[in-house]
């Protein structure tokens, strides 16, 4: 009988906060298991562990409920990434984000990465309706090409109540509250996502910006635990092995 597989420590440690009902969970559900389903409230929080590459990297689900909240800064130490999440359709879940999430990072790495993420877009714009087995942007949708899904979009109802430049806005905030370097911390142009969890849009493209971001962190991580010891007793030993007949 085989042995026991042993699970590797994660390399790198991914935080998904945002208030309930934006849609963190299925977020997460869409990009592990590629495929949409309305799920519960969060209690407490749940992590998954994403192998990429050769790195793990484990991606917590945190829960949006008040009384959860207070847990969030122990979820949030260590990380080196944290998706901060909004609902489109809801001005007040933008709000919360800076009202009662961002001072629960400070747990976090002194160098961690911030992206703001509206999710259901698809329920504000047309471009992303069409489920896509990959994401596709606005110029690049199902629009005018065949779509892959058997119903074609429809007519967007819903008002959309945070643009992106809102969640720009924010993000911009985050680094001053942060005291990040603003020359060296990626713009907000590339931190600030829509993404539909229901249809996959934008989803991939949103943690692999991610991964791709904290790949130098993971690297500089391994490099310091694998700096190497010298340990004088074997050094001393090979010295003398070395050391000449003639010089004894």
């Amino acid at each position: 009988m085989p042995a026991a597989r042993k699970m590797r420590k994660p390399d790198i440690k991914m935080v998904i906060l945002g208030d309930m009902n934006v849609g963190k969970t299925s977020l997460l559900h869409r990009y592990t298991e590629r495929s949409f389903k309305d799920t519960l409230s969060t209690v407490g929080g749940a992590f998954f562990l994403k192998q990429w590459g050769p790195y793990n990297i484990s991606i917590w689900d945190t829960a949006g409920r008040e009384q959860f909240h207070g847990l969030g800064s122990m979820y949030c130490r260590g990380a080196s990434a944290i998706i901060l999440t909004y609902d489109v359709t809801n001005w007040q879940s933008l709000v919360q984000l800076e009202e009662c999430f961002l001072s629960l990072t400070d747990s976090a790495n002194s160098d961690c990465i911030f992206a703001v993420v509206g999710n259901k877009v698809d329920l504000t714009d047309s471009y992303a309706q069409v489920e896509t087995s990959k994401d596709v942007g606005p110029e690049e949708s199902g629009i005018s090409a065949a779509p892959s899904c058997a119903a074609p979009p429809h007519t967007p109802t819903i008002h959309k109540q945070v643009h992106q430049e809102d969640a720009m806005a924010l993000y911009n905030r985050i680094i001053v509250y942060k005291a990040l370097n603003e020359g060296t911390s990626p713009l907000a142009e590339k931190m600030c996502f829509e993404t539909s969890a229901k249809t996959g849009y934008n989803v991939d493209s949103l943690f692999e910006t991610l991964f791709e971001l904290v790949l130098p962190s993971i690297i500089q991580k391994q490099a310091r635990a694998k700096s190497p010891t010298v340990c004088l007793e074997e050094y001393e030993e090979k010295a003398r092995k070395r050391k000449p007949d003639c010089c004894t």
